[in-house]
């Protein structure tokens, strides 16, 4: 299989040729064609007669719906055979995005019809192996053939491979190209996308907007693999992204897919094996304990899928309700809260004013080196192992995957996202997102309730 995308618009896919001999099929005029040093006969003609055999079919996405328009495309390769017949190459799909070709068309200065026109044409020569991003030479060899084919339609406007050279002089220079065998593969600008949840692709109602939900589905069709990372347990980011038809063996994450989670503490691998485990110590964990029932602060333990907590309260519901964590068994005593399982990390949850001025200033001193003190939003205070960071785990997990940090594009928003946004190729935090996060990132992106991350994939990942 090949995919092969003229800019951010069209995606091909084509089989290995496939021989069929049809009967004798209308013609233009034959020309010699470097795409095959050939006779190519061929041209986007409508027949209807043909129409059931269509030898190219076109899907044009509009949102969530799909339109087949089925377009007999011929395309004849003479070898010697008989005058009276033909052998014609099966070639494979042309999948338009209406959307993203209506933002072309207003960057080119052209109509949604007409851009759409030039993308089936440039779409079409991808398939038949031309390319214009390798060199001049072959930029040139593609002109010629856009030419030919967009003359025998009667097109008199402008054409798009000269478009693009114009609009982008250095769109040739390096290969984003690459060969398998005798096909070539689009080449996304980046190979990974490592995504924060909360305040990220989740917007302030702690949900994944349908918006956002496409871009990541689009970014995944291209080849680009979307990695989680986030302080959320493994179930509550499956649960977000099964709203949205996501998740799963064929979605963005599943439990065989690489993924960063509860801040770093539990990093999975290939086939979502487990490659990173770490612990909280059980003398914070019962200090911790004591205090939520002495002050009545409720607080909540991770225990890889697990949740639990000492005592009923609505915050704790909300941890469930809200955030899509497991929902949390309450535990009649501390000695049983302790034995349930490992717990990897605490969350203690009150008002923003009550971590800020009670919980925040207690347990930072508290812990001293025995564990770390962590705030990603107003409401929650979270005690995790020392030296734990989201960015410690992105990197363990980039070492495990064998890719280096400059292949990866990051977005996230709070300051457990530093590390991260540092360590990538490219960073962006959104503009809700903390000054310390501003700080370090690349780019400063639209907030989490404007679709950033969506933005962001758009602009800088495809």
């Amino acid at each position: 299989m090949a995919r092969c995308v003229p800019r951010a618009t069209l995606i091909s896919t084509a089989s290995f040729p496939k021989l069929v001999v049809p009967g004798r099929t209308n013609r233009v005029e034959a020309s010699k064609s470097a795409l095959f040093g050939r006779k190519l006969h061929a041209l986007c003609r409508y027949d209807r007669r043909d129409a059931a055999r269509p030898l190219v079919r076109t899907r044009v996405f509009a949102g969530q719906k799909e339109k087949e328009l089925q377009v007999n495309v011929s395309v004849s390769i003479e070898q010697g055979l008989p005058e009276d017949h033909e052998i014609s190459v099966v070639l494979g799909d042309i999948v338009i995005s209406v959307e993203m070709a209506a933002r072309q068309a207003e960057q080119r200065g052209h109509t949604l019809l007409d851009e759409m026109r030039l993308l089936m044409v440039q779409g079409l020569l991808h398939l038949l192996r031309s390319d214009h991003e390798i060199s001049k030479e072959a930029t040139g060899e593609m002109e010629k053939e856009e030419e030919r084919l967009l003359d025998s339609l009667g097109w008199k406007g402008k054409r798009m491979v000269a478009s693009d050279a114009e609009t982008h002089p250095k769109a040739n220079e390096g290969k984003r190209w690459k060969k398998e065998g005798s096909l070539r593969l689009y080449k996304p600008k980046f190979k990974y996308v490592f995504c924060d949840m909360d305040g990220t692709l989740l917007n302030s109602k702690s949900q994944l907007s349908s918006t956002t939900a496409r871009a990541l589905k689009e970014a995944s069709s291209r080849g680009v693999k979307i990695v989680i990372a986030t302080g959320k347990a493994r179930p509550a980011v499956m649960r977000v992204f099964k709203m949205v038809d996501l998740a799963g063996k064929d979605g963005i994450v599943s439990e065989f897919s690489p993924g960063v989670y509860l801040q770093g503490l539990l990093v999975y691998g290939i086939q979502g094996q487990e490659i990173c485990k770490r612990n909280l110590d059980p003398n914070v964990c019962r200090e911790a304990c004591l205090y939520s029932l002495e002050n009545k602060v409720p607080l909540i333990a991770f225990s890889k899928d697990r949740c639990s907590s000492l005592f009923d309260h609505p915050y704790v519901d909300a941890m469930h309700t809200v955030y899509h964590e497991p929902k949390a068994e309450i535990m009649p005593s501390v000695e049983q809260f302790l034995a349930a399982a490992d717990i990897q990390k605490l969350v203690f949850m009150d008002t923003a004013e009550g971590v800020s001025t009670a919980l925040r200033p207690y347990w930072s001193e508290a812990t001293g080196d025995r564990a770390t003190v962590v705030q990603t939003v107003p409401d929650m205070l979270e005690l995790v192992p020392p030296g734990t960071s989201k960015g410690i785990g992105v990197k363990m997990l980039l070492d495990h995957l064998g890719i280096t940090a400059k292949e990866i594009m990051a977005i996230g928003d709070g300051e457990n996202d530093v590390e991260m946004l540092e360590l990538a190729g490219l960073g962006i935090c959104l503009s809700n997102g903390s000054e310390k996060t501003k700080a370090v990132a690349n780019v400063i992106g639209a907030s989490n309730d404007e679709d950033g991350a969506a933005d962001a994939i758009y602009r800088y990942a495809l």
